[in-house]
């Protein structure tokens, strides 16, 4: 009992070995995955990585130590298993038919193969899926000038019917900027966050996208540009990118009146790409200011220096904090200004902000008004001049509904091309989560492909024979089959996370090509070795009793791979909550391409081995 277990373990062992080494590697490609994405991957990889190498070690070691010690008594046939003599009855008039048609059976499965370039036509892309964090972020844009008591009155108006919505549990929007340096808005940009109560309260037959669309059709005011994101996903996007929408343009240019001129045709380009829900140019010289210009003639007449003049206007107008009040455990600063009456008004600031100067023999002299001494005036300038790679830049926001990434930007690149004419020293360039996915295409372009190589290395160093290596490689784009058909019923698009799913199932896919492989060697070479017993050579009646026996009498351990792999998806496909969307676009290509890696493994398969070994024996003979 110990050799015929010593002996099984000796032949069957090496390449679940390599099997389960060939999974691993193909998660290679994961790890090259950098910044957003890569934080939500890179666990995954590397779990799965350790995982599956601790898999392969132990399938060698552990595993028939373990069988030695507890495989014992009356070992049940596998022909009195009711599940897999059901199997048996029906593979075994598939496979003779396959047997029959060998060459029709690869033709069809080609034909189906290049039938796939279809769906795979009409699957759209995008960086990443939408990650429902159950909260929404409403960042409305107006133009530029906007005071602060306007402001205010706008943002209670939108707070008041966001929070009309009986899906919505509170609201609270802010205007302008925080008192931090990294976090650089103006006072025209909102940031309003929607918190959502649990869905089971919410209107039947409402969704995420459904309510954010119904938001944004009551909330359109004249000169506000609506944009509609989670707060999560915004400060990841602002802080990689500078765009907080999924589309962004970033014109590039010399003078800050041309990139906007430039801006502004794209705006109006780009609204008319169908899918466009808002598109926004930054005003980058619409901002209104209070010049104060010193008359230097004057302050010498009163004997007074520029740094004091500053002074007193910093102090009317800014305000200086004098004390510090004490409440309690609470400590607040007590700030000096004039009221706002008096410092709402060029005209009043001029005349009513007082310099005290220095009169005779020292003493002091009333108060001269501040008009006196400088000019006061509104001039127009930049709101904020932003900068990328040393060259200044304007920023273009573009927020889509119902339609991908991918296809959008290629729209939207035509129309900017066609219609807007850039002049000498300015360009512009797409950004937003469309740059994370250019950035991630590329790289996988390079990686992917050094992964298969690796894979094939790894299973000819197996079989040590090339034609059973291409058998198994036939077996990663069969399985693809089953992903991408499956992915366009559910009407995902092909993202990061999709990309995941199948470098998972190439792996996976090999390993089952590997194990049906397996089997009709074994097959193949117990025939071979009757025949010359019986002193004969093995012919075609031999090689079809050995795919019969390899492929029919084995489809039980194929099955048992199979179902455990599908088992373990399916909770995924069917999950809920937070996070999920990710989860369910990783486990769809893997669900749907083991459906059609098991209908290769079990028919495809069997045939294509049947005719490469057909061929030797008649050149053989």
């Amino acid at each position: 009992r110990i050799d015929i277990l010593i002996d099984a373990a000796s032949e069957v062992g090496p390449a679940l070995f390599f099997s389960l080494l060939i999974i691993t590697v193909s998660f290679l490609p994961i790890f090259t995955l950098e910044a957003q994405e890569g934080r939500l991957f890179g666990p995954l990889a590397y779990t799965k990585t350790f995982a599956m190498a601790a898999a392969a070690f132990l399938s060698v070691t552990l595993v028939p130590a373990l069988m030695v010690i507890f495989v014992r008594g009356r070992i049940v046939p596998e022909q009195r298993n009711p599940l897999n003599r059901a199997l048996i009855w029906l593979y075994r008039p598939v496979i003779k038919g396959v047997l029959k048609a060998k060459t029709l059976t690869v033709l069809i499965a080609l034909a189906v193969l290049a039938a796939t370039w279809w769906p795979a036509s009409r699957i759209g892309s995008e960086f990443m899926p939408t990650l429902d964090e159950g909260t929404l972020f409403y960042m409305p844009t107006t133009l530029p000038g906007l005071s602060v008591t306007k402001a205010a009155e706008l943002l209670q108006t939108q707070n008041k019917i966001i929070k009309s919505f009986p899906e919505v549990a509170s609201v609270y929007g802010k205007a302008g900027r925080a008192a931090t340096a990294t976090d650089p808005a103006p006072m025209e940009m909102f940031e309003t966050i929607i918190n959502l109560k649990p869905k089971n309260e919410w209107r039947p037959g409402v969704t995420t996208d459904k309510l954010v669309s119904e938001l944004d059709r009551a909330l359109q005011f004249p000169g506000v540009s609506n944009a509609w994101t989670m707060p999560i996903k915004a400060r990841i996007d602002m802080l990689s990118t500078g765009i907080r929408t999924p589309v962004g343009i970033k014109v590039f240019g010399k003078d800050l009146a041309g990139m906007e001129q430039v801006a502004k045709e794209i705006e109006a380009v780009v609204k008319q790409v169908p899918g466009t829900a808002s598109a926004y140019a930054e005003r980058i010289t619409g901002g209104y200011y209070l010049d104060i210009d010193p008359d230097r003639a004057q302050l010498a007449r009163y004997g007074i220096n520029p740094g004091e003049l500053q002074d007193v206007v910093a102090t009317a107008i800014g305000g200086e904090m004098v004390t510090t009040t004490v409440e309690g455990r609470e400590r607040f600063g007590v700030t000096v200004r004039y009221p706002r009456e008096l410092r709402d008004d060029p005209e009043k600031i001029a005349g009513q902000v007082l310099v005290p100067v220095m009169g005779e023999m020292g003493g002091t002299s009333p108060m001269v008004p501040l008009g006196q001494l400088a000019k006061v005036r509104i001039v127009q300038g930049a709101p904020s001049i932003p900068t990328e790679n040393a060259l200044l830049s304007a920023y273009i926001y573009v927020d889509i509904r119902d339609r991908d990434i991918g296809s959008y930007v290629a729209a939207a690149r035509q129309a900017v091309a066609e219609r807007v004419k850039f002049p000498p020293g300015y360009y512009a360039t797409w950004s937003g989560q469309f740059e994370y996915m250019e950035r991630a295409i590329e790289k996988m372009k390079i990686v992917v492909p050094a992964t298969l190589l690796t894979i094939f290395l790894l299973l000819y160093l197996n079989f040590r024979r090339l034609t059973e290596t291409l058998i198994v490689m036939l077996s990663v784009p069969f399985a693809l089959v089953g992903g991408v058909w499956l992915m366009w019923l559910l009407g995902y698009n092909l993202s990061v996370a999709v990309a995941v799913g199948f470098i998972a199932l190439a792996g996976v896919a090999a390993e089952t090509g590997v194990v049906m492989l397996i089997y009709l060697d074994h097959a193949w070479k117990a025939e071979q070795e009757k025949s010359v017993a019986a002193g004969r050579r093995a012919g075609p009646a031999e090689l079809y009793a050995a795919v019969m026996e390899g492929a029919v009498e084995r489809v039980r351990p194929k099955m048992m791979t199979v179902v455990a792999i599908m088992a373990g998806l399916l909770p995924i496909m069917w999950g809920t909550g937070t996070g999920s969307e990710v989860m369910r676009r990783i486990a769809a290509p893997m669900v749907g391409g083991m459906i059609s890696s098991t209908i290769l493994t079990l028919i495809v398969i069997p045939a294509i081995y049947a005719l490469v070994k057909q061929r030797q024996l008649q050149w053989r003979r």
